[in-house]
């Protein structure tokens, strides 16, 4: 075997490589599971709940470092773009009274929008892109820049960096495909039919017409 190895050295620096990479792949993988540190569940749930704008309105640089604050004791209405469903959902899941979003930070709305750059008057000076949180736009310096729709969270913030003002923010037309269905604000005003009768919003059946 020895033999063989020295009349082919190409095979024992295969050998020699495999070996490496076997050992310290062990050595890796023993030290992340010894090392391994755990998140904070709460967080992870918040975190979900939150848009994933990036826009920094809550003051913080995106929706992850937001969330851990909240978990730390933050007040949880300090996100425009959420709104208030989004408020709501993290009341319900700390279990705290839901308060109405903070002014301060902006306000709540209706449309959702998506960024688009005029492309016969951008200059290309690439501010937009390092504005972008989401590397949603593409482009290069002294060239004509674009946003992917989908990739961009509607967050504005590359409309202030462009010199040129080439930037708007369109309406987001709704679809069967991002439509959902609104919910009740009190479900004791839901009415239920049946074959049978009415369900009245007192809960009380009576007989249908």
């Amino acid at each position: 075997m020895i033999e063989l190895i020295a009349q082919h050295p190409i095979f024992a620096a295969l050998i020699a490589l495999v070996s490496l990479a076997i050992l310290f792949g062990g050595l890796l993988g023993f030290a992340a599971e010894k090392f391994k540190v755990e998140g904070d569940p709460i967080v992870e749930q918040i975190d979900e709940l939150l848009p994933q704008t990036q826009c920094g309105q809550c003051g913080f640089p995106g929706c992850r470092p937001y969330a851990e604050s909240i978990a730390n004791g933050d007040k949880i209405n300090k996100c425009p773009p959420g709104g208030q469903s989004t408020i709501n959902a993290i009341a319900n899941l700390l279990a705290v009274p839901a308060p109405e979003l903070d002014a301060e930070h902006g306000e709540e709305s209706e449309v959702r929008t998506v960024a688009f750059i005029r492309e016969d008057e951008c200059i290309g000076c690439t501010k937009c892109i390092q504005a972008c949180p989401v590397d949603a736009i593409l482009g290069a310096a002294k060239l004509m820049h674009t946003v992917i729709a989908d990739e961009c969270t509607g967050c504005d913030l590359c409309v202030e960096p462009c010199p040129v003002d080439c930037i708007d923010m369109l309406p987001i037309e709704e679809t069967i495909a991002d439509w959902t269905w609104p919910i009740p604000t009190k479900p004791g005003q839901i009415i239920a039919t049946d074959r049978r009768g009415v369900l009245t919003p007192a809960g009380h059946r009576e007989d249908a017409a």
